[in-house]
Parts: structure tokens; sequence; C-alpha cells
């Protein structure tokens, strides 16, 4: 059993930078594979990025590769991503997830494949 708690989020103008943090409970964090999801109003959850449990291996989303970068430092049961250059098209809620599958270049994006949410925090990109 994981539990997940976002920070990090809150309003910044297009071109400016966030880094959301996602703390985990239990001590078995680092078997994890964690992911980010973000859902904006009126739409579908959608993913972002996603490391493997032991870090080796990283997703992103086409729209967002290149400008958010997905860590995690399992010494501290914390979960990042580092957003840069930020589009008001990136405002949403930003959730982390858990997962004690495996994941691959397509099961990291599905949301069926994982069993642990966060609450969310909201990110709001003015133009």
């Amino acid at each position: 059993q994981v539990q997940l708690v976002e920070s990090g989020g809150g309003l910044v103008q297009a071109g400016g930078s966030l880094r959301l943090s996602c703390a985990a409970s239990g001590r078995t964090f680092s078997t994890y594979a964690m992911g980010w999801f973000r859902q904006a109003p009126g739409k579908e959850r959608e993913f972002v990025a996603a490391i493997s449990w032991i870090g080796g291996s990283t997703y992103y989303a086409r729209s967002v590769k290149g400008r958010f970068t997905i860590s995690r430092d399992n010494a501290k049961n914390t979960l990042y991503l580092q957003m840069n250059r930020l589009k008001p098209e990136d405002t949403a809620v930003y959730y982390c997830a858990g997962t004690i599958y495996t994941i691959g270049v397509v099961t990291a994006t599905q949301v069926s494949r994982y069993k642990y949410w966060g609450q969310g925090t909201q990110v709001t990109v003015s133009s």
C-alpha cells in the first residue's frame, strides 16, 4: 500500500518553470513504477511522464518531451516533475500515480496500469 501526496503546483507565466513533488508513504516506494498524469477541465486524464522503479527508464508524452523531466529519489520516497518552458495548454490538475507492475512504452501511458493515485495539484499557466 502506498499513499501519494503531490505539492509544488501554482500559477506561473508562460515560459516559466515549476517543480512538482510527490511524497510517498510506505517502505516499498522503490519497487513501484511511477507516473505523472494531468487533467484539464472537460478533458480526460492524460499521460505526462513515467519512470521505472529503479529510474533507468523514462517515458514522456510527445507534448512535453524536451520540456519536462521526471525523476525519483528512492531514499527520500519522492517523485519529481521538473517543468520548464511552460505553456498555457499545460494548465491542468497534475496527479502522481504508482504501480507494482513493470511499465513499457505503451503501458506507461495507461491510466488503468496504475493502482495508487494522489489527490492532485493545480498548475495554471497564464499567457
